[in-house]
């Protein structure tokens, strides 16, 4: 990554992707489970449902629905939360196309 300096303060420039910035592995699924989990914390409250209200809406427990709104989705797949978003009221479309590069990439936007 480049870096840069402004006044004495050294920074670096983000990929992106903080979880890749961060060299942790799996940054390309962390980044979608947390775009994921990010959007069913965005839902919940704008639907107004607790905790409890949503896990039943979701088919989860509400122990991982608090884990989820606190950053921890760890214990779910990304199938699992795209469920979840659609038991919430989102649409998801997948798009698939080729790649020049030997290995594609994954990338979630949200409209």
């Amino acid at each position: 990554m480049p870096r840069r300096a402004v006044k004495n303060i050294e920074f670096e420039f983000s990929s992106g992707n903080v979880f890749r910035d961060l060299e942790l592995p799996d940054s390309e699924e962390l980044k979608i489970k947390s775009g994921l989990a990010i959007e069913i914390t965005r839902a919940m409250r704008r639907r107004g449902l607790t905790q409890q209200e949503a896990a039943r809406q979701m088919g989860i427990s509400q122990g991982k629905v608090s884990g989820l709104t606190r950053g921890d989705f760890s214990n779910l797949s990304e199938a699992k939360l795209m469920r979840c978003v659609n038991r919430l009221g989102y649409d998801i479309e997948i798009k698939l196309s080729p790649t020049r590069k030997s290995v594609g990439r994954r990338v979630l936007a949200i409209a």
